[in-house]
């Protein structure tokens, strides 16, 4: 029994990986940023948000004063029926989502956001800084574009 709780309370820590990169980056101020976040869903090409990493990622910024844009290919309506919609603005577009924002957090791993319009989210981010939590960028093309970037188990590039 209690090597099951570990490994729940390890899961649980895993969706929040991305919050001490974020609250770092940010000097632990979260206060007022606003950041879009792209994927609700627990995983690609499916609404499925039982367990997904947005919810506990969402909950946790919104306690500490971010403002949230998020975008989802297929969870929107979930995300509505979670009442997600009243820590977050969602949007159906997910370049909508950057307008105003301090920077983007990839949460999964759609297909959609892959190969984005770098160029097109430079020009909408505030500041180009981007926190991919499911490393489906390459760092050095993303240095090289400008951006400052975070993934999971990699170096700040």
């Amino acid at each position: 029994m209690k090597v099951l709780e570990a490994v729940e309370a390890v899961n649980e820590e895993q969706k929040l990986v991305l919050l001490p990169k974020i609250e770092g980056h940010f000097n632990g101020k979260l206060e007022g940023v606003t950041l879009a976040l792209w994927g609700l869903s627990f995983k690609p090409r499916t609404d499925d948000m039982r367990e997904a990493p947005s919810i506990s990622l969402i909950k946790a910024l919104h306690a500490r004063g971010a403002k949230l844009q998020a975008h989802d290919p297929a969870a929107l309506h979930e995300a509505r029926r979670l009442k997600l919609d009243a820590m977050a603005r969602l949007f159906e577009n997910n370049y909508e989502t950057l307008h105003g924002a301090d920077a983007l957090v990839v949460v999964t791993e759609w297909l959609d956001y892959r190969e984005p319009d770098f160029v097109r989210i430079r020009a909408a981010l505030k500041s180009p800084v981007i926190f991919d939590g499911r490393n489906i960028y390459n760092p050095v093309k993303i240095r090289d574009l400008g951006f400052t970037y975070y993934g999971i188990g990699r170096r700040i590039v």
